[in-house]
């Protein structure tokens, strides 16, 4: 099959790979056993991976905490900030076309006083900053808005965002799972105060993550929602993965190293594939903001084709109607609707996903089998 669902996962680089092997069998210590060298050579590769991944994202290494993937550090953030609070400040702000590890901890914020308001956006996807001006007052503790969607590759103006969000006095979290490795990931130029990623979206392993809070546990009021022995700086107690924690430090060496190259390539097989799908098929419609996205994204509505159908009938394709997270689901996307598709047109959308094994010919192979199965549709329609 070919593959284009790199938003839902993507392939371990062989590379990373071959760095986590050794501490499945030979450093396989405990880091937190540093009496003895199997611990501490455990530990010291847990701190170079904290510092590569610092590196990517240009954070100091003591502000990484390590998770067991973006949806807990979601959750930590939104959850542990609402815990944290001063009195006065109830109000959670996000959007909603926020990833559910955003979505769904934002509406059991109730629990401890607080209240969920969503902000608005667009027909693009992109947040009303009027609108946002208006809901982020004195009674914010904090605003979380992603990078970029997950459906639609529509990216925010985070740092304007964060900078309007410190005016109130809030706090501001960015869910980057979807952004990092793909455009530029700052946390001083963006502002942020707390940022999560996942290792499974940068080809890395799956059931590992990140956190990063500014200054530190220790500077920063957030309470964790895992107690226990107090790893990661009391802030996030359970045992390292180390193979998956020495796996994600080695994707963001990787990615320091080759980020811009690779999405300059991707962007391209991104334009091939929507321009040579349109020239087949004139009346698709691309989603999103066409100006601000990230590179490896297409979301395309087939008018009058039903994409489960569509892709029932592209075998050869690895293909998704929108996030893993939501698959099975009767209702059609919450993204799509809330960009203001109806409901038919929500269920003639699917989301292609390029990234690092792409090639040119499973490009061009894809959109032959697209424009096929969408021929096969409409034959059996006309029957």
């Amino acid at each position: 099959m070919i593959y284009l669902d790199y938003n839902a996962t993507t392939p371990c680089d062989p590379r990373v790979v071959e760095a986590m092997l050794p501490y499945f069998y030979e450093k396989f210590g405990n880091p937190s056993s540093r009496e003895h060298a199997y611990g501490r050579t455990a530990a010291a590769a847990v701190e170079q991976a904290r510092e590569r991944v610092a590196e990517l994202i240009n954070a100091l290494p003591q502000e990484i905490v390590f998770t067991s993937g973006a949806t807990e550090s979601n959750n930590l953030a939104i959850t542990g900030v609402a815990m944290a609070r001063v009195p006065a400040r109830t109000r959670i702000v996000t959007t909603p076309i926020e990833h559910k590890s955003v979505l769904e901890p934002g509406r059991r914020v109730d629990r401890f006083g607080c209240e969920l308001v969503l902000l608005r956006v667009d027909r693009n996807g992109r947040v009303d900053l009027e609108y946002a001006s208006e809901v982020i007052t004195d009674k914010t503790a904090l605003v979380s808005v992603q990078a970029a969607n997950n459906e639609i590759g529509t990216v925010q103006d985070i740092a304007t965002l964060a900078q309007l969000t410190h005016e109130r006095g809030a706090f501001f979290h960015c869910d980057a799972a979807q952004a990092v490795g793909k455009i530029e990931v700052d946390v001083e130029a963006w502002g942020v105060d707390l940022l999560s990623l996942s290792g499974h979206k940068i080809y890395g392993p799956k059931g590992i993550g990140v956190l990063y809070v500014r200054g530190g546990r220790r500077r920063f009021p957030i309470t964790p929602i895992l107690y226990g022995g107090g790893h990661e700086d009391n802030l996030r107690s359970g045992t390292p993965n180390v193979p998956a924690i020495v796996g994600l430090g080695e994707a963001c060496r990787i990615l320091s190293e080759s980020w811009q190259e690779e999405a300059r390539r991707i962007a391209n097989l991104r334009d091939r594939f929507e321009a040579a799908l349109k020239s087949h098929l004139p009346s698709v419609i691309f989603n999103g903001d066409s100006k601000h996205r990230i590179p490896g994204t297409t979301n395309v509505t087939f008018p009058g084709i039903d994409a489960e159908a569509l892709i029932a009938n592209a075998h050869e394709l690895a293909l998704s109607t929108g996030s893993a997270c939501n698959s099975g689901a009767l209702e059609p996307s919450y993204v799509l609707t809330a960009i203001g598709m109806d409901r038919t047109q929500a269920y003639q959308t699917l989301r292609v996903g390029i990234g690092r094994f792409t090639t040119p010919d499973e490009i061009d192979s894809a959109v032959d089998h697209i424009v096929a199965a969408v021929n096969q549709i409409k034959a059996s329609l006309a029957n």
